[in-house]
């Protein structure tokens, strides 16, 4: 900051130009400071921002910060795609929403005369950067410096081995994007590839005719099964299946943990909740009321952590082995652990009866259910009994087996008492309350698809996750308390861009969302209480979803916008969480716990190189369970062309529908080409394909019949056929959606005598095209704005 200056009101561009020279940094004081502004000046200045926020100029980067509209973090994983004029390298971010801006910006990468070794990219590598902004005449809005090549290019592709009757074959990819792009392969080529194998090849240098060449890499079995399908996915982006001998040596000469060092929990009578097929159980409860006079009708809660920390000390193999993994992938048939099983399902495992270590936090709870205390503690524990959620709900229920029966009065129902305080803290804080549905596809033996459900939510999973929440937060608190660094659990609050398409949209159906002060999640609770019940419950729960910002990981704080927290941390999953791993390590220096605590030397960049790594390795994971789901379930209804489904509209974009069955959750697109012959416009607010001429609408959450026409199983994609007739729309106006009438004339139908080149201008078909051939490059199932956060 420099001295203060009295030189009258500034100028908004010297405002702004402030904001950007200090990225994530800057509050309403510190421009007030800078500028030398009085208290007078402060409601000009608050005006002023809210003028730049409302144009996209700037943004609120948190709770009291203000950062350039677009920042990019100091520190993030980038794409390097080619070289400047200059013949310097440029990247983009390897993640970004196009909902807040279509171009993501470019950055310009420097070389550093101190570089690493592993820290010399090129073009079509991955790397872990560190950037700041800068401004340049060819548009570039940052430079960077490569911290460390995460991903090099490959020339590598990987798709399933076609054979040819005479020998050879070809690859046909399983990326969607490449798609149609087969390769040849010459029979000395194939390393005994069978029809059917997963493959990946290495490409030749082009012949100037024919397809592209390839040679066989490698085989990893055949698809041919649903069972292995999940191989895909795992080749397709590079999650490590194999450890490394070092790995596998430290974990095979690990040995139990002693009560050495810890203190003697053995007695306290921890029970673990998971869901039925858990195999590894890394968090246990126990909960009783509070003796003391001064909390009448509150608990003491006490939630204990695996200690994998012991196990994985900074540094060593599994550590390294660990970080570059960054977390558990759970597949259907599958689960690709971020630890041996050693140490995952075995030693750091909480099964009953034997004696393991753990990290626990014993919190008091007042009647209210805030947390009034917390401490952490290093102990020996002995899991008292293993319950599924359903089998611990039944029992509280009435109906309890010969497990259950014995705990019901000791220790299941003070678990639901304390549930029952705690509660209240929840609903006083009053979180963003998307309750959301999630499916489960069940295997037969052979590994095919059996059925697909919806599991119940039950008090029993809200019991747990309230109590780990609690146990993050007392985590983040201590580690705060002590001023070590560490790594958050964030949740950006929605920009002013969604906030305002959200009103925009809210409008059409006369809902009120008047935003006055903070956003708070409980400004969009009210809307939700508003329309339960009503035919677009449905609708404005998917569009609510849209508008929010995706979680992840950061060593700078800027609160849990949906847990409605002003500080997070994940501390309850180290077995299958990088992150929490670090919490652990932390919180073992902060307290001088003993053995693999965080080192002295680690500093907050470091940690948010970790942290950028590892948001990077969650979403990778996310997209390989979403992908081999799609797949799995393509293959199931492989057999069903023809047949009708109900379901609903789950996306909208120009390229047509996104259609999300009922029974399965497939999701699938309708080709805004078959929706009739005329042209069909794409309403942003309404979230809606209109049609120009009858006003034929279909929008976003509507129930709709589709016939199954086509199901790609190895690219994991279905095309849909419309049925069901579309709403016709008497009033455009974007401020009312007006009464609606049926369509007398099906969708598919001819919906005019005219051609299709009359019925379309032939300016606005190019156009079509075009949208349709950017959307259709989308994953089926979302729409250009589509993103979830999870806590």
């Amino acid at each position: 900051m420099t001295k203060k200056r009295d030189i009258g009101f500034p100028p908004r561009e010297a405002i702004v130009a402030f904001i950007r020279a200090n990225p994530g940094k800057v509050g309403t004081k510190d421009i007030a400071r800078e500028f030398g502004l009085k208290n007078a000046d402060r409601a000009a200045l608050k005006e002023l921002l809210r003028e730049l926020v409302a144009e996209g100029t700037v943004k609120k980067g948190g709770r009291k910060t203000i950062v350039e509209s677009a920042t990019l973090p100091a520190t993030l994983v980038a794409d390097i795609t080619g070289r400047d004029s200059d013949g310097e390298l440029i990247a983009k971010p390897a993640e970004w929403d196009e909902a807040e801006q279509s171009e993501p910006p470019r950055i310009r990468i420097y070389a550093s005369r101190l570089a690493k070794p592993g820290a010399t990219a090129g073009v079509g590598d991955r790397a872990l950067l560190r950037v700041e902004p800068i401004q340049d005449a060819e548009g570039v809005a940052y430079r960077g410096r490569v911290l460390k090549v995460l991903d090099q290019a490959r020339n590598r592709v990987l798709g399933i081995f076609k054979s040819n009757p005479n020998g050879g074959g070809r690859l046909i990819p399983v990326d969607k994007k490449q798609a149609g792009r087969e390769l040849s392969i010459a029979p000395g080529d194939t390393r005994d590839a069978r029809d059917g194998d997963l493959i990946s090849v290495d490409l030749l240098r082009g012949r100037g005719y024919g397809l592209p060449a390839g040679r066989v890499k490698e085989r990893y079995g055949s698809v041919a099964t649903e069972k292995a399908i999940s191989l895909i996915a795992i080749h397709a982006h590079e999650i490590p299946m194999e450890f490394s001998a070092a790995a596998v040596a430290e974990a095979e000469a690990a040995q139990p943990a002693t009560l050495k060092g810890r203190e003697d929990w053995r007695e306290l009578p921890l029970v673990t909740i998971d869901p039925p097929d858990a195999k590894d159980h890394d968090d246990a409860v126990h909960a009783e009321p509070d003796p003391d006079p001064n909390n009448v009708g509150g608990f003491i809660l006490h939630v204990a952590i695996a200690d994998v920390a012991y196990y994985v000390r900074p540094g060593s193999a599994l550590d390294r082995d660990a970080l570059i993994r960054g977390n558990s992938v759970y597949f259907p048939d599958r689960v690709v652990p971020m630890l041996p099983e050693r140490i995952s399902n075995n030693l750091c495992s909480l099964v009953p009866g034997e004696a393991r270590g753990a990290l626990a936090v014993r919190m008091v709870i007042g009647a209210d259910g805030r947390k009034r205390s917390h401490s952490f503690h290093r102990v020996l524990m002995r899991s008292a009994a293993k319950l599924s959620y359903a089998q611990a709900q039944a029992a509280i229920d009435g109906k309890p087996d010969d497990v259950t029966g014995p705990l019901l009065e000791p220790i299941l129902k003070p678990l639901y008492a304390a549930y029952e305080v705690a509660k209240r803290g929840r609903d006083a804080r009053d979180p963003l309350d998307l309750d959301l549905p999630e499916r489960k596809i069940l295997l037969k033996k052979d590994g095919t698809v059996d059925r697909v459900v919806v599991p119940e939510r039950l008090d029993a999973h809200r019991l747990i996750e309230e109590f780990m929440i609690l146990a993050n937060v007392a985590a983040a608190e201590a580690l705060e308390k002590k001023a070590l660094p560490l790594i958050y659990r964030v949740h950006d609050e929605p920009t002013v861009e969604k906030v305002h398409a959200l009103q925009d949209f809210l409008k059409t159906l006369d809902v009120p969302f008047a935003k006055s002060g903070a956003l708070r999640p409980s400004l969009f609770n009210r809307v939700l209480t508003l329309v339960a019940g009503q035919d677009y419950e449905q609708l404005v729960n998917e569009v609510v979803l849209r508008s929010q910002a995706q979680a992840e990981y950061s060593s700078e704080n800027y609160g849990h916008f949906g847990l409605n927290l002003r500080r997070y941390a994940h501390f309850t999953s180290p077995i299958r969480r990088y992150a929490d791993l670090v919490v652990h390590r932390g919180l073992l220096r902060a307290l001088g716990l003993g053995d693999g605590a965080l080192p002295d030397s680690e500093t907050p960049d470091h940690l948010a190189e970790v942290a950028a790594q590892i948001s990077v390795t969650e979403r990778r994971a996310m997209k390989a369970e979403r992908e081999t789901a799609d797949r799995l379930i393509a293959h199931h209804l492989a057999d069903r062309v023809g047949a009708t489904f109900q379901g609903r509209i789950s996306g909208v974009t120009r390229a047509g529908l996104f259609i999300k069955l009922d029974d399965t959750g497939a999701d699938g697109l309708v080709p805004i080409r078959t929706l009739g012959t005329e042209y069909f416009d794409y309403d942003e607010v309404r979230h809606a394909l209109i049609g120009q001429r009858s006003g034929a609408m279909h929008r976003l959450g509507d129930v709709v019949d589709v016939r199954l026409v086509e199901a790609q199983p190895v690219a994991g994609a279905l095309r849909f056929e419309l049925l069901t007739q579309a709403d016709v729309l008497v009033s455009r106006h974007p401020r009312g959606a007006g009464p609606r009438r049926k369509n007398t004339v099906g969708t598919n139908a001819k919906a005019s005598k005219r051609s299709k080149s009359e019925a379309r201008p032939k300016h606005k078909e190019k156009s079509r095209k075009k949208s349709q051939k950017a959307g259709a490059k989308r994953k089926p199932g979302t729409s250009k704005k589509g993103r979830s956060w999870t806590p």
